[in-house]
């Protein structure tokens, strides 16, 4: 089980593991032995409530397919087990950012002195603006 909260969980069998072989420089450990692993989710099949598979959806990650599964690839480790560990933390902190509410934004007005300022400024500046013309003539 993966507790995203203390009220939601995911059950193992939603998300699906494959190990396969590391890329970058590793010497011959990394042609032999399948340390990385692939994470997928399907966030349309899982059992998350509408509302948070909803906000999933309308992430713009790039973890997320068209498809609507997750894929994390782990392989910063040379052990498997750790590699798994750490997707399933990237996939819990994911998760999580979905559950936040986010805050509702409420437009507000400047206020009556904020503009008077404003404008007084505005007309300060223009004021050292002409101060720094050359002078006419006439």
């Amino acid at each position: 089980m993966l507790f995203i909260t203390s009220n939601i969980s995911i059950a193992d069998t939603e998300i699906e593991f494959t190990a396969i072989r590391s890329q970058g420089p590793g010497g011959q450990n990394v042609n032999k032995v399948s340390s990385a692993i692939h994470l997928r989710f399907d966030i349309r099949a899982s059992s998350l409530p509408d509302m948070y598979k909803e906000r999933m959806l309308k992430l713009k990650d790039h973890r997320i397919t068209k498809e609507a599964v997750v894929v994390i690839k782990a392989q910063r480790y040379r052990s498997q087990d750790k590699n798994r560990a750490e997707a399933l933390q990237r996939l819990q902190t994911l998760l999580q950012s979905v559950t936040h509410n986010p805050k509702v934004r409420r437009p507000t007005k400047p206020t009556k002195g904020s503009q008077l300022r404003r404008m007084d400024k505005k007309t300060q500046h223009g004021k050292k603006k002409t101060m720094r013309s050359k002078p006419s003539l006439d």
